[in-house]
């Protein structure tokens, strides 16, 4: 399968994640792997890349691309809220630095099997990993009125969310990506000079809710701290308010209660000629923290798994 792929913030990734030459590097979403190549590239013979990530096709694609580089790198097929059981099952040490993708990658919108994209007719599957039984066509098919209304306010903020929530109900069965993006379009109203296809909000909260991101999201913030090592940097690529907003929280807290400290005051965003080369940078927003020494925060945290 060819994919192309370009990362997103790749030079202020790893100017901000400061790369020890002999350091544990941990990309919770790998993805395609460009940021673990050029991470891996900047580590030493002691060194080492740990790449999670839930989706099986990615990871295959990203092992090709990082085979020059297989005896530094370990590719795990398991979503990013398992980061702290990964490094346990394995024995590593705290990792050196953590970053964190959420966005979709270019993969998986780009080819129409998988579902993510309404530009064409394919499968409302909209599964990161297959293992997964419920499909976006489960939840278009089957769900009430008002829980369909609910999910795309909720998860997406669409404004439309009742009336296409009824089209959709009336429009019953829906076929495919195609089918699915007429009906919404068919639904919204039209407010002035439209900048997003009437179906984006509509695709982003089923995609969220097949794959439960705010509920793994949850977990990963919650467990990335007991990961890192003093001095460690926790760097998180987000891409709408409802991710950002809980990450923004998270280091927020972890701040005030001494566990790390915030290294960028404002978000960093792509320049313009990085949204000129790949627009869809253009929404990318990352904030980066650091953990602090151990006697600045007391006692170590207990791993939430284990507990």
């Amino acid at each position: 399968m060819d994919a192309k792929h370009t990362p997103v913030l790749v030079e202020e990734t790893i100017d901000w994640l400061a790369i020890k030459p002999g350091g544990l590097y941990v990309d919770a979403t790998v993805g395609l792997g460009g940021h673990a190549i050029e991470i891996v590239k900047r580590l030493g013979a002691e060194g080492q890349l740990i790449g999670l990530d839930r989706d099986a096709t990615a990871l295959e694609i990203a092992r090709g691309r990082l085979e020059e580089f297989k005896d530094k790198v370990t590719l795990v097929h398991a979503s990013f809220s398992r980061i702290g059981e990964v490094l346990s099952e394995r024995g590593l040490r705290t990792a050196d630095g953590v970053l964190a993708d959420l966005g979709v990658s270019s993969m998986q919108l780009d080819f129409a099997d998988r579902g993510f994209s309404f530009r064409e007719a394919g499968p409302l599957d909209m599964r990161m990993d297959h293992d997964m039984e419920e499909t976006a066509s489960d939840i278009v098919n089957t769900a009430g009125e008002k829980e369909l209304a609910d999910l795309l306010y909720q998860l997406a903020e669409e404004r439309d969310s009742r009336r296409i929530a009824r089209t959709i109900v009336r429009a019953r069965p829906i076929r495919d990506t195609e089918h699915l993006a007429t009906v919404v379009a068919g639904a919204r109203k039209v407010r002035g000079r439209q900048k997003l296809h009437p179906a984006t909000k509509t695709f982003l909260a089923l995609r969220i809710a097949v794959n439960r991101e705010m509920e793994e999201l949850g977990q990963f913030l919650s467990r990335v701290p007991a990961t890192l090592s003093p001095g460690g940097r926790w760097l998180i690529q987000s891409y709408h308010s409802l991710e950002d907003r809980p990450v923004k929280q998270c280091f927020q807290r972890l701040a005030q209660e001494g566990v790390l400290k915030i290294l960028t005051k404002k978000v960093i965003q792509a320049s313009d000629a990085e949204i000129a080369a790949n627009p869809r940078s253009r929404s990318a927003k990352m904030r980066v923290a650091e953990k602090t020494l151990p006697d600045q925060h007391g006692a170590p945290y207990v791993k939430e798994w284990q507990q």
